[in-house]
């Protein structure tokens, strides 16, 4: 039999999280812990357990066959324990502090008129938002949700997805009356392409002329930080803008924005994803919670939120 001052469930859920993250040092902050603490824990575990789980080497761990035996089971024992709690509970609420990082349109749009609504349905629940466009490394930040859109990179997290946008070049009418309605791409060579000054920024905005794909190139004398920032210098008439359909929705139908050279826009679509750390249903109450309303309420596909 176990002996009683052993926290068997603390020490499993510690390893799952050194597998899923891919290191001690991951997972030791993700879990308010030193590497070495960590370290000593898996050690332990593998003292009493008689087997060695994890082969350690300078830049990577490596799982042998028996440690891949107890991930496994320990990823729908830590899950089946989640579960158990919250059926012995019938009152169990989410709460805690979520911390959530979101793209800033997607934040502009979405995320911030439907936080109301979401601190209604889970009361207990703190918030802790911070929207920017640059890809953040969610454990250094201790985040619990990053909505990006975009392709995913391949690593260890977790992802659902949200939906998909199409992207539209625009422009303001006074902008567009001075210097002309674009009729084919390399026209775009002879306006001010507004663009974005982060890393991931895409290199040109992709277009379709005569059945041939062409990718214009950004140029332009002013750049921003992230896409709504984008959206206002081209509300302002500075120049021409690729952003998101969901974005622009509300000014190409008030008329403040009109789109430009859509005949050559290839249609490609963007999907945003809500990523996160976990293993198939082993999530905090409040992440879960906080999922599953983002899918429930956002409808980026239609370009719209339900109310």
């Amino acid at each position: 039999m176990a002996r009683l001052d052993v926290n068997r469930s603390g020490e499993l859920e510690v390893f799952v999280r050194v597998i899923e993250l891919g290191g001690f040092s991951a997972a030791a902050r993700a879990c308010g812990m030193t590497p070495s603490a960590v370290s000593k824990l898996v050690a332990r575990m593998e003292q009493r357990l008689g087997t060695r789980l994890v082969n350690r080497s300078t830049r990577q761990l490596q799982l042998t066959p028996e440690g891949c035996a107890l991930y496994e089971r320990g990823v729908r024992i830590l899950a089946d324990l989640d579960e158990a709690e919250r059926c012995a509970n019938a009152h169990a609420a989410p709460r805690g502090r979520l911390r959530v990082n979101a793209n800033v349109p997607f934040g502009h749009h979405f995320l911030l008129p439907l936080a109301p609504q979401f601190l209604e349905r889970c009361p207990d629940v703190t918030l802790d938002i911070v929207l920017t466009d640059e890809v953040i490394d969610i454990l250094e930040q201790r985040t619990d949700v990053a909505v990006r859109a975009g392709p995913l990179k391949s690593s260890n997290l977790m992802a659902r997805k949200l939906g998909q946008t199409r992207m539209v070049i625009v422009g303001a009418p006074g902008y567009l009356e001075r210097k002309g309605m674009p009729a084919a791409p390399d026209d775009l060579l002879l306006h001010n392409r507004l663009g974005t000054s982060y890393v991931r920024a895409q290199a040109g905005w992709p277009l379709r002329h005569n059945g041939v794909d062409v990718v214009v190139p950004v140029a332009g004398n002013a750049q921003a930080s992230d896409g709504e920032a984008l959206r206002h210098l081209a509300l302002a008439g500075l120049g021409l803008a690729r952003l998101a359909a969901f974005q622009v929705r509300d000014d190409l139908a008030a008329g403040r924005l009109r789109p430009v050279l859509e005949e050559s826009n290839p249609g490609g679509l963007e999907e945003v994803h809500a990523v996160f750390v976990g293993q198939g249903g082993y999530l905090p109450l409040r992440v879960r919670a906080f999922l599953d309303f983002l899918a429930e309420r956002v409808d980026i596909g239609a370009q719209s939120v339900r109310s």
